[in-house]
């Protein structure tokens, strides 16, 4: 049986703001995550060229994201969502 997962615009809209308010920061690895799936919703897959190896902030980004290819735009936003609601909850707003 295949459950549908209705994913609303809205509500990713607004735990992409939501996020960004929590009180402690949050790990390196969760910001990736994050950035990842957010570019993945929104972009689909990785469609810029890897940074070089002195931008290592760029290209831990563009690895975050590119972990994520062939993930569909539905997929990434809702796993998005699942783990900005993870981290609101354990860092608070």
């Amino acid at each position: 049986m295949n459950v549908i997962i209705f994913v609303s615009q809205a509500e990713f809209s607004k735990m992409a703001d939501d996020v960004k308010k929590v009180k402690t920061r949050p790990t390196d690895q969760e910001l990736l995550d994050l950035y990842g799936l957010y570019k993945q919703s929104i972009a689909g897959d990785v469609n810029i060229e890897k940074p070089g190896m002195t931008d290592l902030k760029g290209k831990a980004k563009w690895d975050a994201w590119n972990s994520r290819k062939g993930m569909s735009k539905d997929d990434a936003m809702s796993a998005y969502i699942t783990l900005a609601k993870e981290v609101i909850g354990k860092y608070g707003m």
